[in-house]
Order: structure tokens, then sequence, then C-alpha cells
């Protein structure tokens, strides 16, 4: 049965949402980029700056607290003993023993590598730590979501673990391993640490998708719908076809119009604009993380021309993919 406003299948349940969701969400990348095991007693404030905008996302993980997170809109959220929050912008904040405590910059703290990319602050006494300091692990990361990067500006400030935890349980034995490894210190325990701290990331963003994306309701929508979900899922399989709106319609078994009204009317884009977008948040990837050759990118995604490429790359990205590699190599050497 067609739906009377669209012209098109209405959603034939959730199965299909969640297969979607899953396919897109095998492009997603959460790298750790630094990490830092922090002890500090109370009376104690850490400032965290604004992250580049490159995609950096900040992660905190509270092995023992209480500890204050305030944003720089003043909202305060009590971070307990075991909790974990995932700042997705890496927009400024504080982590706080009080809120009438003055923060100091975390870049201002020394931090002594413990192993590769992880390093230990220590804000007390080291041979006499008390039952009341604060034991945190926080993580700078890289997240790409592939083609789905729009969605990130779309995320809440503060994505919380524990509205998680009543689907994903198996989260929960993941938050006591992090208690444990940050406050007994066993051999490679900052390894171990790292690693989790990115699985948990991995699954605080996997579960705002599969919740429904808050208030992202245009991107839910058009993977509830067969045939917007059918085209999205098309373009992220082979961003490179040489895609039309008429072919489109034609494999949709819809009018070009109907294709076209409907996708705007979703998701706030057009078909075209969208693939353009996921074309060049893949070609960004590739050229900075990947070294891949502009010209070898350009190819693979469907541009003859790399004339072309680069000026939807500047159109989309908003610099040359010159200038996207010039400064990978820029920050990789640093």
């Amino acid at each position: 049965m067609l739906d009377q406003k669209s012209g098109m299948q209405p959603a034939t349940g959730a199965k299909a949402e969640i297969d979607l969701v899953s396919e897109l969400l095998l492009g997603m990348r959460l790298n750790g980029l630094s990490y830092r095991r922090i002890r500090m007693s109370p009376p104690f404030g850490l400032r965290f700056g604004a992250a580049p905008s490159d995609g950096r996302a900040q992660f905190h993980f509270v092995a023992n607290g209480p500890v204050l997170l305030r944003t720089a809109a003043g909202a305060v959220q009590t971070l307990a003993t075991h909790d974990a929050v995932l700042l997705p912008q890496g927009v400024p904040h504080e982590l706080v023993s009080g809120l009438e405590v003055l923060s100091r910059d975390i870049a201002a703290y020394r931090a002594n590598p413990l192993c590769a990319a992880v390093g230990a602050i220590t804000g007390s006494d080291a041979n006499d730590p008390r039952p009341t300091d604060a034991i945190i692990f926080s993580g700078c990361m890289e997240l790409d979501l592939g083609g789905m990067h729009p969605l990130v500006a779309l995320m809440p400030e503060v994505m919380h673990v524990g509205a998680l935890l009543g689907r994903q349980p198996e989260i929960l034995p993941m938050l006591e391993a992090m208690e444990r490894e940050a406050c007994t210190e066993r051999a490679g325990y900052a390894g171990i640490l790292a690693r989790l701290a990115d699985v948990v990331s991995a699954s605080i963003v996997r579960g705002w998708v599969e919740c429904g994306c808050g208030d992202a309701t245009g991107w839910v929508e058009a993977l509830r719908d067969p045939r917007l979900g059918r085209i999205i899922a098309a373009f992220h399989r082979d961003p490179g076809r040489d895609w039309t709106l008429a072919g489109l319609a034609a494999e949709m078994g819809s009018s070009r119009s109907v294709i076209a009204e409907r996708f705007l009317r979703v998701t706030g884009t057009t078909p075209l604009r969208y693939l353009t977008e996921l074309r060049m948040s893949l070609a960004a990837e590739w050229i900075s993380r990947e070294q891949m050759p502009i010209e070898v990118a350009a190819h693979r995604l469907g541009y003859g021309s790399q004339a072309a490429f680069s000026r939807a790359f500047k159109r989309v990205i908003g610099h040359s993919p010159g200038a996207t590699r010039a400064e990978a190599k820029k920050r990789s050497a640093g």
C-alpha cells in the first residue's frame, strides 16, 4: 500500500532499518589519538578547550568519583564511579571537584608517558593516595562516521553511557574492567584502558544511532523508508557510479519528482547533494589518512577530471585536496 503523501512504500519494520544502520556504520572509525590517566586530590578543576574542527571527540571515564562535568554553557552533570561520557564535537568543558573550584587547562599539566599515546597526570601525593582522590581516564579521539559524518553535528554535546545500559548490558562489564585497570595499575593497564575506551565510545555512538538519533529524525525516517533507505545504501555501496536522478527513479520504481521531493523533505538535502558530500567525505579520509594520490581518489569516485573533483572537494570540505594532504602530513609529523 502506498503512502498517500509521498506515493512511496511505507516503512516495513525495524529489522531493515537496523540492518542498514549496521551496514552504514561499518565505515565508522574511532581512533584514540592521546589518552591520560588522571589522579587528582580535591579541590581540583581541569579545563578542556575546544578540539580542532576535524572530527576530534573527547572521552572521559571516571574510575573513582564523583566528578562534576561542566560545559561552556553552564550545564552540569555529576559523573559517579563507572560513568563514561563522550563529547563528539569536543566542545570546551571542565571536570571539577566542586562548582566553586577554579579550573586549570589540562595542557598545563605534565603527563608522564606510560606507553605509546598514554600519559599519566598526578595532582595528588603519589606516596599518600587517598580514597577521595578522583581517578579519570580521558581520551582525545578521532571520530569519523564515513558517509554518515553529518550525524556528528546533530549529536548532543555530551553523550552519557548510562543511557545505553538498559539496551546494552554487555557494556557494564567493560566499565567495571576499566575501573579495575585504572585503579590497580597492573602491568599493561594503560594499553588495555585505551582499547576499552575506544570500544565504549564506539558503543555510545552506535547506541545513539540505533535509538533514533535523538532529534536527527530526518536521517532515521530516511533509513526506515524502504526506497530512500535503498538509495542511501546504494550510494554507500557504489559512490563512484555515475548516478542520475532519472537512473535512481528507474531503479526504485518511482518518478524523479517523487524521489527528489521525498528525499529533500526527509533529509533536508537532495539525493545528488547527499552523494557529493558522501564522496568528498570519503575522499578526505582516503587523502588524509590513507595518503591515497588525489588522482586515484578522483577516479575511484567517478570523476573523469581532477580539476572537477578538486572544485567539488573545495566546495564541500572548504579547502583543496592538496591542502588536506598537507595538513594531514603536518599533524602526523607533529
